[in-house]
């Protein structure tokens, strides 16, 4: 496969490094802000699970676009990211209470105008599993975003929108009375992804956050059984021109009205991605050499096991 290959099919992809975002997902939260103008007199904000960075950098552009850093940004994931100017890294995890704490400290006891969450598992092809497993995702955002939001204020974030979609709806409306499902034009439609837009935040009088009891319930299919007004409706609105590009559509590599096509590589490569090792030892043969056609499964763990301990020890004896 040539260098141009993804350029080819995903026009996004290509124009995120010509106009140098780290991700193609830039353009989603920049299609969302243009329809709900969610940064509008916004002064705190927080992007949850934010690694690479993409959306840091189009709330730092957007928000800072006078030259003044008067609106403090705070991104936060588990994975190490790049510096990017203008946005407060905070490495954590989101269900534990000291990052909360964390961020209101960035704030100076101030709470968030607005939280965005990108963040999804990784897929595994199995579509339920991947919905439960970003339905899950989202409640622990939820979650911390009910420690850290102000009355009033906005959440973003990505849903895998599937039969069993009411009840994270439903859960969302006992927080926020105005909700809106979006897809921006960005998101290819053979993507099960959308983004929930929860606007004016208004806890239940009697609601104490607690991270010790997430808003985790297993019984979707109680709520799925409901019908008429006892089903929660949210509405759901496509974002985006129409006459911006199609996700879905292949390009050529020259783009009419722009400039002439030139490979770029990724803005901004992972620092430390959970892949590495594996590259590393396909790189030096370590994982062909370890694996044997007739191998057992059990046989072929264990080699694979004595093979990465293998390449720890040979990282710390290192120099």
């Amino acid at each position: 496969m040539g260098k141009t290959s993804k350029d080819k099919r995903d026009v996004y992809y290509r124009l995120a490094k010509e106009e140098g975002w780290r991700a193609r997902s830039a353009f989603k939260l920049m299609q969302i802000d243009d329809e709900f103008k969610l940064l509008e007199g916004v002064k705190n904000v927080v992007d949850l699970c934010a690694a690479p960075g993409s959306w840091s950098q189009v709330l730092a552009k957007r928000l800072h676009k006078d030259g003044t850093e008067n609106a403090k940004i705070v991104a936060v994931d588990l994975q190490a990211m790049a510096p990017l100017k203008g946005v407060i890294q905070l490495q954590g995890d989101i269900t534990q209470v000291s990052t909360a704490n964390a961020i209101i400290d960035h704030f100076k006891g101030e709470s968030a105008d607005l939280v965005v969450c990108d963040g999804a598992p990784d897929v595994t092809g199995l579509h339920e599993m991947d919905e439960y497993i970003q339905a899950q995702l989202l409640l622990a955002a939820l979650n911390i975003t009910t420690h850290i939001l102000k009355p009033g204020g906005s959440f973003l974030a990505k849903i895998f929108r599937g039969k069993d979609i009411t009840l994270l709806y439903s859960q969302l409306k006992l927080f926020f009375p105005k909700v809106t499902v979006t897809k921006p034009l960005s998101s290819r439609n053979s993507s099960i992804e959308s983004f929930v837009v929860c606007q004016d935040y208004s806890p239940p009088s009697d609601y104490v956050p607690n991270m010790s009891n997430p808003l985790l319930d297993h019984k979707y299919t109680d709520w799925n059984q409901l019908t008429g007004s006892n089903r929660i409706i949210v509405p759901f609105l496509a974002c985006g021109d129409l006459s911006a590009y199609d996700s879905d559509t292949n390009y050529p590599l020259e783009l009419e009205g722009r400039e002439p096509y030139l490979y770029r590589p990724p803005v901004q490569a992972p620092i430390s991605p959970p892949y590495e090792e594996s590259v590393h030892l396909k790189k030096s043969k370590g994982l062909g050499k370890c694996v044997e056609p007739n191998m057992s499964v059990e046989e072929t763990v264990k080699s694979v096991e004595e093979s990465v301990a293998t390449l720890h020890l040979n990282k710390d004896l290192k120099p």
